[in-house]
């Protein structure tokens, strides 16, 4: 089934230049969304290379904004 969907003129550029020989922009963003689906959350476990100052600071925002959420009461 064909759908009809509007992007930007900056997307349409993205996905030209990713399109390989006669390749249809259904396969380029078949393609990019794949490798996209198989990333594990594990794959991002040590990534951090921030130092302790940014580290601390991205902290005490967390931290900040957890603390404006409200709890909400669930009947059961």
């Amino acid at each position: 089934m064909t759908r009809v969907i509007s992007i930007s003129d900056e997307a349409y550029n993205s996905l030209s230049e990713l399109k390989q020989d006669k390749d249809s922009f259904s396969k380029v963003i078949i393609r990019i969304t794949k490798n996209m689906q198989k990333v594990s959350l594990l794959e991002f476990a040590g990534k951090w290379k921030g130092d302790k100052k940014e580290t601390e600071k991205i902290f005490r925002e967390l931290s900040k904004e957890r603390s404006k959420a409200k709890l909400r009461k669930v009947g059961i």
